[in-house]
């Protein structure tokens, strides 16, 4: 399928390494140009080498703080007007809710709600009046089953959500489309620091906890960031300008309800 994007330009944040990684090599694939970013310079230098090698794509790599003022004003400087943002950040630590803070719940805001906010609101006008633009946000599949211990991230990305939600139906008119993604267990190295931390945590190996997680799974198997990467380009492309305000789980089945 021709998704019409050959010569397009996005923005992929957190894109170093894992979904965001993923995301970027999807898009870059089908002809569009990149601005990546993440704050580790040289992991960063490293994708972006490889995605240029791989597919012939421009590539211009940005390390800095997304969640602050100025690493935002890095990024769109690089890219005033893109054509696709994919807003991306780590989740905040687990915790017990009575431990944290208002500079914890600050912090949690401040990246997974308020950046992709600030993100939009800098890029949705220029793609109304260009006729064209895609908008995924990266977030979680606790938005649609919340984790106890991930509170602050279901806080905060659940804000994302019900912002986007009222902005999605205003901007499809105009061919600009908002959508979230919610992955589940994918194979990335959060996945794998993951598995290791709770495996100390009892006393048993690595490997077990990864085979007891992946039975847990109706999929029996963790996810290949390569298809979410592949459901985040589909969801760029010319074809997808109907879809718009969705959050899609991404999960092998493992959120257990209808709707």
């Amino acid at each position: 399928m021709n998704l019409n994007l050959n010569g397009r330009t996005a923005i992929v944040c957190g894109a170093s390494k894992g979904l965001g990684r993923a995301c970027a090599l999807a898009l870059a694939k089908e002809g569009v140009n990149l601005v990546i970013n993440a704050r580790n310079a040289n992991a960063l230098e490293t994708t972006a080498d490889e995605i240029r090698t791989e597919t012939g794509v421009a590539v211009h790599a940005v390390a800095a703080d997304i969640s602050t003022e100025a690493g935002r004003a890095q990024v769109l400087a690089a890219c005033p007007d893109p054509d696709i943002l994919v807003t991306n950040a780590g989740g905040p630590p687990p915790g017990n809710f009575r431990d944290w803070d208002q500079q914890a719940w600050y912090a949690a805001l401040d990246a997974n709600m308020l950046t992709p906010i600030f993100l939009i609101k800098a890029v949705v006008d220029g793609m109304q009046e260009r006729r064209f633009g895609r908008i995924i946000n990266i977030t979680s599949s606790a938005v649609k089953a919340p984790i106890s211990i991930l509170g602050l991230s279901n806080g905060a990305r659940s804000g994302l959500t019900g912002f986007v939600a009222g902005l999605a139906r205003e901007t499809v008119a105009h061919n600009v489309t908002i959508n979230n993604l919610l992955p589940g267990s994918f194979e990335t190295d959060r996945l794998t620091s993951t598995v290791e931390s709770y495996a100390k945590k009892l006393g048993v190996s690595a490997d077990q906890v990864r085979e007891q997680q992946m039975q847990a799974s109706p999929a029996k198997r963790f996810g290949d960031p390569a298809e979410f990467g592949a459901l985040c380009t589909f969801l760029c492309g010319a074809q997808a300008g109907f879809v718009t305000g969705q959050n899609l789980l991404l999960d092998g089945g493992a959120y257990p309800g209808t709707f």
